[in-house]
């Protein structure tokens, strides 16, 4: 389950990397910015809007066969994305990386809730979790060794043998699991699920583009799939034959997990949308370095990940959890140490108690959301943790990027005054564009990059006190409603059933 994971989780990663060369007309596909943020939403709003569906049709029909399917829509779409001939191409095929996705991430982490036994279950969701966290980070560093070597198609290419490799261990080792209640399909929940999440990301992805929730572009679609999901709750409330039965967001277990998440999320992905900025364009490293220089976040995730179960069988999830939030917030305020001169040593130990502090939050809520379920909900359990993952990081990138945006755009004003007014504007934008109109002055616009530079960690810091914030209140929620240490039951109490009742 891990290594189907991986592709999916590794790609994104990847792709980031990518972006630069595919905006070259000669060495890539001389993709616009917007083309290149469109490479990265269409997969998105298609991984996001049907995460949800595919957990419910992996219940139905059948979890092995759904991850089957995934892994075979994911590698054929990978393919058709490194040989893309335009950038039109490229975001079709990167759409239907999505679908093969949202396929993929639901069944894995499902199939583990129904082949591992409640008392092993925390443990393999830990390395579950350990293998999202490692991917995340070594993707950067494999990118940087394909594109020194290959072309840009090769950041995609590399999806197929995995794919390969992950579809025969499929086929022979992973058994087949459903809901056993062959119970009639609810289609009209289904559907409004699908156009309720697609409008909502939709809408914060223009937030993104646009840097405001005035536009009509903005408001009136993530309105409009809010409305939409109002009306998903209140059909499942009273269908027979519910997709997700919502009553289950009564349970405290299940619902703070299912927020703790979330508010994470949005804190964690708003700052790492700025530490690549920061690594390659303030400090100066090559993508290569930069992603190298990730590897501490990476191992901390690998170390605690597989540990988490065993410290919230000691200290209770209420108090791993807890801390754990404390300590994402701790992590986030600390960006305030790191400088345009300060040493990279700060920036690995923060990155490091980053990756512990993510590794026992994110095990045990995940593993909170699977055990409030019965088992034959597997599926749609996985799917809604995915689901809430990535509409809060989404949200974490678009608001809290348009916070580090219009920080560095006030900041960087007052420098920009010696610049003809017909290129100010464009060069106030980004700090990449900053940097690109200096690089473009020679000499002259040598005074432009240090301002530059301070401007966006003014902005770093800003944004990363606004991380904190959220994370504090993900903290607070944790510690109020999360339950705690469970009591143990002496085994002549023990039901006759090993699954645990939905309490």
């Amino acid at each position: 389950m891990v290594f189907s994971l991986l592709a999916v989780v590794l790609d994104n990663t990847i792709l980031n990397v990518a972006l630069k060369v595919i905006s070259d007309p000669d060495a890539g596909l001389g993709a616009s910015q917007s083309q290149l943020e469109w490479a990265i939403n269409s997969y998105t709003l298609v991984f996001a809007g049907l995460l949800f569906t595919f957990g419910v049709l992996g219940d139905r029909f059948g979890r092995k066969r759904m991850l089957q399917i995934g892994m075979v829509l994911f590698g054929l779409a990978s393919l058709a994305s490194a040989y893309a001939q335009d950038p039109g191409q490229l975001i079709a095929a990167r759409a239907a990386m999505g679908l093969g996705g949202a396929a993929v991430m639901p069944a894995t982490l499902a199939i583990i809730s129904n082949v591992f036994a409640p008392r092993e279950r925390a443990k393999a969701i830990g390395v579950w979790a350990g293998g999202v966290g490692l991917a995340v980070a070594i993707g950067p560093i494999v990118g940087g060794l394909l594109l020194e070597h290959f072309w840009w198609g090769s950041v995609f290419l590399v999806n197929v043998p995995i794919v390969v490799v992950s579809s025969v261990l499929i086929a022979v080792i992973v058994p087949e699991s459903r809901n056993p209640d062959r119970a009639r399909l609810d289609p009209l929940g289904v559907l409004l699920s699908i156009v309720g999440l697609v409008g909502v990301v939709y809408g914060i992805i223009k937030i993104g583009e646009l840097g405001t929730v005035a536009d009509p572009q903005v408001w009136a679609p993530a309105l409009g799939g809010i409305a939409v999901l109002v009306a998903f709750v209140l059909h499942e409330r009273r269908t027979a034959h519910p997709a997700f039965d919502v009553r289950y967001f009564t349970v405290p277990r299940f619902s703070t997990a299912v927020a703790s998440v979330g508010l994470v999320f949005f804190a964690m992905m708003g700052v790492m949308f700025f530490i690549s900025f920061y690594l390659q364009l303030v400090k100066g490293y090559s993508p290569l370095a930069a992603g190298a220089l990730m590897l501490p976040f990476a191992a901390a995730q690998l170390i605690f990940s597989p540990l988490s179960a065993g410290m919230v069988r000691r200290f209770g999830g209420k108090i791993v959890a807890t801390v754990s939030m404390l300590l994402v917030a701790a992590s986030l305020a600390a960006y305030l140490l790191v400088g345009v001169d300060s040493p990279i040593v700060v920036f690995e130990i923060i990155a490091f108690v980053q990756g512990a502090a993510m590794a026992n939050i994110g095990s045990p809520a995940t593993e909170a959301v699977m055990s409030s379920l019965p088992r034959e909900k597997a599926g749609v359990g996985s799917a809604m943790t995915n689901t809430v993952r990535q509409v809060g990081g989404a949200l974490g990138v678009a608001l809290l990027g348009s916070v580090l945006s219009a920080t560095y755009r006030e900041n960087v004003a007052g420098t920009l005054n010696v610049l003809p007014e017909g290129v100010r504007h464009a060069a106030g934008e980004s700090i990449t564009a900053t940097l690109g109109v200096a690089e473009s002055l020679g000499a002259r616009g040598a005074a432009l990059v240090a301002p530059a530079k301070q401007a966006f960690v003014d902005g770093m810091h800003v944004t990363a006190l606004c991380s904190a914030a959220i994370a504090l209140v993900g903290a607070a929620v944790v510690a109020r409603w999360l339950p705690g240490k469970e009591k143990a039951v002496p085994p002549v109490a023990r039901p006759e059933k090993s699954e645990p009742a939905v309490v």
